[in-house]
């Protein structure tokens, strides 16, 4: 696990250490709890979620001011997360999930608010959170959302239902998207905040999935739930935008995550490739696994080098809408490809759960479809050109 090129780019003292801190959990502690975690299937992995907390990684991305570890800009972010995700997809998308709950609560929160729901993350017994927006007939389609937020004294009551909602049910602290105002698309929906046990909320069981198991997913149910007005996030109708200045932040994440399993499942290969001998000679010396293991390596450089440019773009306030999804959308592809290229350089073993790449293949398969798919990233570029 030390293929990533941080001696290409300028780090400071600080970003070196986190980059070897998360890069030694992943090798000694993710990877080898992985696949016992993939075969539980719906069972989260609070020991590593604590054990991360302890070391400071869940609260990496949080600003001091509340206890975090301060490492806000989105560069040192994606140079974490792809590092985790050499460890394990799953795993790496989890531990670094309090930073997609903190993202609209930094975007469109007060300074009250940042204190109270921020704080509590960057402690050593950091609650799980959680982001609701997706619904069962809201998925690409955001501003489509149901799930409504009456005006009532002192605050709202939401009713509606959410779906594939990551952390539902462990999660402590929670942000929904519900619409304010029915007879409006975008401009009708509103952000919330509220805690596990609220009154009127409810979990359906967990959803058993293809991949990415680390996560548990669940429904959420909500029914007449009353939610304060000074826990609303921005004002009514603000929550659409501020979502989709959010989604720029967690698609270039995300586009690190995936490049980091498509990392893993190349330098397991090309390790594997050059023990494994065929007709008299090690297979990686075979002209057909040798170009496979070319390609593999060219698409993850693509992959990291659109998602550090993302990066930077965000990191100096520039407009970064497109480049994000260009990062995701190739850095997921590269994935699929990567974790296809890997099963079928182990041949038969690679189809074997003896070995991780099987794993990685069904893993990667989420990233070409949450945060939007890759024909929504597809349409989001296209709207720049």
């Amino acid at each position: 696990m030390a293929d990533l090129p941080i001696e290409l780019v300028p780090l400071s003292t600080e970003q070196r250490d986190i980059v070897e801190l998360t890069r030694a959990f992943a090798r000694e502690e993710i990877r080898p709890r992985a696949r016992a975690v993939d075969e539980a299937d719906v069972e989260t992995p609070w020991d590593l979620w604590r054990r991360a907390a302890e070391v400071g990684i869940t609260g990496f991305m949080l600003p001091e001011e509340y206890g975090g570890g301060g490492f806000t800009d989105v560069f040192t972010q994606v140079l974490v997360q792809e590092e985790l995700c050499v460890g394990d997809l799953g795993i790496g998308n989890l531990l670094c999930s309090n930073g997609f709950f903190a993202d609209p609560v930094l975007e469109l929160g007060s300074a009250e608010q940042r204190r109270e729901w921020l704080t509590p993350l960057a402690k050593p017994d950091t609650p799980m959170t959680a982001l609701a927006t997706t619904e069962p007939g809201a998925g690409s389609d955001a501003a489509s959302i149901a799930t409504t937020a009456a005006r009532t004294d002192g605050g709202y009551r939401l009713n509606g239902q959410k779906a594939w909602i990551s952390n539902a049910g462990e999660a402590e602290q929670y942000v929904v998207f519900a619409k304010t105002d029915p007879a409006q698309r975008s401009r009708g929906v509103t952000a919330f905040l509220f805690r596990k046990g609220t009154p009127g909320v409810t979990f359906g069981e967990p959803m058993r999935k293809m991949g990415q198991r680390a996560i548990v997913c669940r429904e959420i149910f909500f029914a007449d739930a009353f939610v304060p007005e000074s826990d609303r996030l921005g004002a009514e109708g603000q929550g659409f935008v501020g979502l989709m200045r959010t989604f720029d932040i967690s698609r270039t994440v995300l586009g690190a995550a995936a490049t980091g399993v498509a990392r893993a499942a190349y330098e397991y290969a090309r390790d594997y490739a050059k023990t494994r001998r065929q007709f008299g000679k090690p297979i990686v010396e075979h002209q057909a696994v040798a170009f496979r293991l070319a390609d593999m390596r060219t698409r993850i450089e693509q992959a990291r080098l659109m998602t550090w440019r993302a990066a930077r773009r965000l990191d100096a306030g520039l407009d970064a809408t497109a480049e994000a999804a260009m990062a995701k959308l190739t850095a997921s592809e590269t994935a699929a490809y990567c974790t296809w290229a890997a099963v079928q350089t182990l041949g038969g073993w690679g189809y074997s759960r003896e070995y991780p790449v099987e794993q990685w293949m069904r893993d990667a398969k989420l990233e070409e479809i949450e945060e939007g798919t890759s024909d929504i990233m597809r349409l989001v570029i296209s709207r720049s050109v």
